[in-house]
């Protein structure tokens, strides 16, 4: 039985491959794995971003080789990267030994995209990353550019970067709490789900929030599916802490958000919480996840001139807001792009042609740095910050920062309870 089941999750670790408008069995074609958590949003994600580029160059004929057009065909790879490492291992495997894929988009946990990422680079596979944040996966490229220059992030932004806007909106809603509240000094509670990809993030918080004139009362590392906080949030309350500084990529995003409202504790949550990122976020909590502040990737507001009709285009597909994970979309883009000016599917000559990708897209104006990592900043990729207020995500962050609001953000909000509980 034991082999059995070795054999199924090795089985149904490529789920199947669809050609988007063209015959499968097509001779000639181009074949792009989509690999991540297809059980899960972050992997539906992935599937939808990657779906809906594929189908609009498809209907326009194809990708420019040469002299001849070739149909995208993707190959949809489960990674079960949330329940096994080795499944995501052998997920990569078969894609490209027996898949023949040319290329990869996708990837969500750092640990498993870690492992991912060398298996491609041995097989010199393209390997555009649109989930994990670890900046261990951009170092590799400057310390071995030779074995690692086919690897490309394009979102969300590293680890480091997720900081620094972390730390912005900690700080915007810092202000706002002191200034509304008549708080002298912010006490802070760091929860960040226990992953590989949270672990700078948690080190850089607890040294850097007393520099920032804030307290730090904890720190908390519940598991990334976790369906009970509710110890962790009573110690949070019985330890002061005015606002809750979060790191969640997976489910227990859900959980903290629905509990932390139910509790009416008397902290802001401000952070990460790629669950916040969804519009299903809502009803998973009942609606009790209002006024959870949450670093995003896209929202509906001007941060190009493409973002809109992407955000309203892809809603429209998929009945959903797009997570980061959809970036995927701009992965596939960008590999269109490069075998058309390139000429050719060979993963030597189109490395220095992605390198030098300048694009607008909804996330923003994309340009890879030199360990192919996507460059954060202003007039750049600046990531966003979303709130739920009343049922509604809406952009507060950048709102009047270096020079920057884009167009339709709102200010943010501090949830009532917390108000009350600190005017009464």
């Amino acid at each position: 039985m034991k082999k059995r089941h070795v054999g199924w999750s090795i089985l149904v670790a490529v789920c199947l491959v669809v050609s988007i408008g063209f015959p499968a069995w097509g001779a000639d074609v181009i074949k792009i794995g989509v690999i991540g958590p297809m059980q899960f949003t972050q992997g539906e994600g992935h599937w939808n971003g990657a779906s809906m580029a594929a189908e609009e160059i498809n209907a326009k004929g194809g990708v420019q080789v040469g002299d001849k057009k070739l149909p995208i065909e993707l190959v949809k790879v489960d990674s079960n990267e949330f329940v096994s490492l080795p499944d995501a291992t052998n997920a990569v495997e078969l894609a490209i030994s027996r898949y023949k894929v040319n290329f990869l988009v996708g990837g969500f946990r750092s640990e498993a995209v870690l492992v991912m990422q060398d298996i491609a680079m041995d097989n010199k596979t393209i390997f555009m990353g649109c989930g994990a944040a670890h900046p261990k996966l951009c170092d590799k490229v400057k310390e071995d550019y030779d074995r690692y220059k086919y690897w490309f992030r394009v979102t969300p932004i590293n680890s480091k970067y997720l900081v620094k806007v972390d730390f912005i909106l900690l700080g915007m809603v810092a202000k706002i709490m002191a200034k509304q509240l008549n708080i002298p000094k912010i006490k802070v509670a760091i929860v960040a789900e226990k992953a590989v990809w949270a672990d700078p993030i948690v080190g850089i918080a607890k040294k850097n929030l007393p520099k920032m004139g804030m307290e730090v009362v904890g720190v908390w590392r519940p598991s990334p599916v976790a369906t009970d906080v509710t110890a962790e949030l009573s110690a949070i309350q019985s330890s002061g802490a005015h606002i809750i500084f979060t790191t969640f990529s997976s489910s227990v995003g859900i959980t903290f958000a629905k509990q932390w409202g139910e509790l009416k504790v008397p902290a802001a949550a401000v952070g990460i919480n790629v669950e916040a990122q969804k519009d299903g976020f809502w009803e998973a909590t009942g609606g009790k996840g209002d006024y959870t502040l949450t670093i995003n990737t896209y929202a509906r507001v001007k941060i190009t001139d493409v973002t809109i009709d992407f955000f309203d285009e892809y809603k429209k597909r998929f009945k959903e807001a797009p997570n980061y994970n959809a970036g995927t979309y701009d992965a596939v883009y960008i590999l269109a792009e490069a075998i058309t000016k390139a000429g050719s599917l060979d993963p030597d000559k189109l490395v220095p042609v992605i390198e030098k990708t300048d694009r607008k897209q909804g996330s923003g104006h994309l340009v890879f740095d030199e360990t192919h990592d996507v460059v954060w900043g202003p007039g750049y990729v600046t990531a966003a910050g979303t709130q739920w207020q009343n049922g509604k995500n809406m952009c507060v962050w950048p709102l009047n920062w270096e020079g920057i609001t884009y167009e339709g953000a709102v200010p943010y909000q501090l949830p009532p309870w917390v108000v009350s509980y600190y005017k009464k």
